[in-house]
C-alpha cells in the first residue's frame, strides 16, 4: 500500500488522533502535508469504516476519537511494541510519554472505555515508582536482533563498549538473553576467547547477524549459567566457611556470590569472587549464622571493616 494512498493517509490520521486527542485540522494537514479539505476527507474515510471520530468547533476545537462499541485499532511502532514487552519483562515502567513504552501505554489507555480509562489514567498520573538505579534497559531494536539471532541459531558480530569505555568487535554464538535485576545480559560463547561470556546488552553498540549457524549446548539453563558466570572470574577471590547447610544458605545469599559446597554436618563452603568487596562483605554480614573467611585477604579486610563499623555503632 502506497504511503500516499487515501487509505494510508487515513491510517496516519488515526495514529495522530491516538497520539494527540483534540488535534486541530490545520495541525493534521501540516503533519500530513495536505490541504485542510483533504484532511476532512481522510477523517470521513475513518468514520465510514466505523471508527468514531468526534469534532468540536471554535478556537479550542479539534478532532478526537470517540468512545463507542468499537474500539479504535491500536497502531504501535516496532520500537513501541518492543519497549512495552521489555518494560513488562524487566519490571520497569516509565510513565513519560516520550519513552516508547510510555507512548505505547498512552495508546492503550486512550483505547479503553471511559470509566476504565479514567481510573487507569489516574494511576499512571499519580503513582510514583522508586527508580531502580541498577536497571539499564537496552535499545529495543538491538535486543530484538539478538533475540532473533538466538532463536534462529545464527552467530552475530557485536560492536561493544566495556564499562571502562573500551570498544571492540567480537563474533559470538548468542545462546540466550537473560533479564536479571533490571539488567539485560547476552549469554554467549565468544569465538575469539573460546569461552562462555555474559555481555550487557545496553553496552552493545551494533549487531550484525551472520549466516553461520551454531549449536546451542544441550540442557542449557540460561539463568543458572548466567549466575555461575557472574560469580566467577572477578578480581578478588572469596572462600567462606558457613555454619549452616548449603540448602539453607541458598535462601539467604544470591547465587552470583559463588558456588556453595556441602560439607559434613551442618556446614558448607562458599567459593566465589567479586569486584565489589564492600557489597560482598555486607552480604556475608547479613547471614544469621556464624561464618569464617578462609580465603581471600582482601575480603577478610573488608569483613573486618564492616565488623568495626558495627562495633562502633553500639559503643558508648
Amino acid at each position: 500500500m502506497s504511503e500516499t494512498s487515501p487509505t494510508a493517509r487515513a491510517l496516519r490520521v488515526l495514529e495522530l488522533l491516538q497520539e494527540r486527542p483534540g488535534i486541530r485540522a490545520d495541525e493534521l494537514a501540516a503533519r500530513l502535508g495536505v490541504s485542510d479539505r483533504a484532511t476532512r476527507r481522510y477523517v470521513a474515510i475513518l468514520r465510514e469504516a466505523g471508527i468514531p471520530v468526534e469534532s468540536a468547533r471554535g478556537p479550542y476545537g479539534g478532532y478526537r476519537l470517540g468512545r463507542g462499541l468499537r474500539l479504535p485499532p491500536l497502531v504501535f511502532s516496532a520500537e513501541e511494541a518492543l519497549a512495552l514487552v521489555m518494560a513488562v519483562l524487566d519490571g520497569h515502567h516509565d510513565p513519560d510519554a516520550d519513552d516508547p513504552a510510555g507512548s505505547a501505554l498512552g495508546k492503550i489507555v486512550r483505547a479503553l472505555p471511559d470509566p476504565v480509562a479514567a481510573r487507569a489514567a489516574a494511576v499512571r498520573r499519580t503513582a510514583a515508582a522508586a527508580p531502580d538505579r541498577g536497571a539499564a534497559r537496552p535499545d529495543p531494536l538491538t535486543t530484538s536482533e539478538l533475540v532473533r539471532a538466538s532463536s534462529d541459531l545464527r552467530r552475530v558480530r557485536l560492536g561493544y563498549r566495556s564499562e571502562a569505555g573500551t570498544t571492540w568487535t567480537r563474533e559470538v554464538e548468542p545462546w540466550a538473553i537473560v533479564v536479571r535485576h533490571g539488567r539485560w545480559y547476552l549469554l554467549c560463547r565468544d569465538l575469539e576467547a573460546q569461552a562462555r561470556r555474559a555481555y550487557r546488552v545496553d553496552r552493545v553498540r551494533s549487531v550484525e547477524v551472520l549466516d553461520s549457524p551454531f549449536v546451542r549446548p544441550s540442557g542449557l539453563d540460561p539463568v543458572v549459567e548466567l549466575e555461575a558466570h557472574l560469580g566467577s572470574g572477578w578480581e578478588f577471590a572469596a572462600e567462606v566457611l558457613i555454619e549452616a547447610p548449603a540448602d539453607q544458605v541458598r535462601s539467604w545469599l544470591p547465587a552470583h556470590l559463588g558456588r556453595l559446597e556441602a560439607l559434613g554436618g551442618q556446614r558448607c563452603r562458599l567459593v566465589g569472587s567479586t569486584s565489589n568487596l564492600g557489597e560482598y562483605a555486607e552480604r556475608l554480614a547479613g547471614l544469621p549464622v556464624s561464618f569464617r573467611v578462609e580465603g581471600g585477604p582482601e575480603l577478610r579486610a573488608a569483613v573486618q571493616e564492616v565488623g568495626a563499623r558495627m562495633t562502633a555503632a553500639v559503643e558508648e
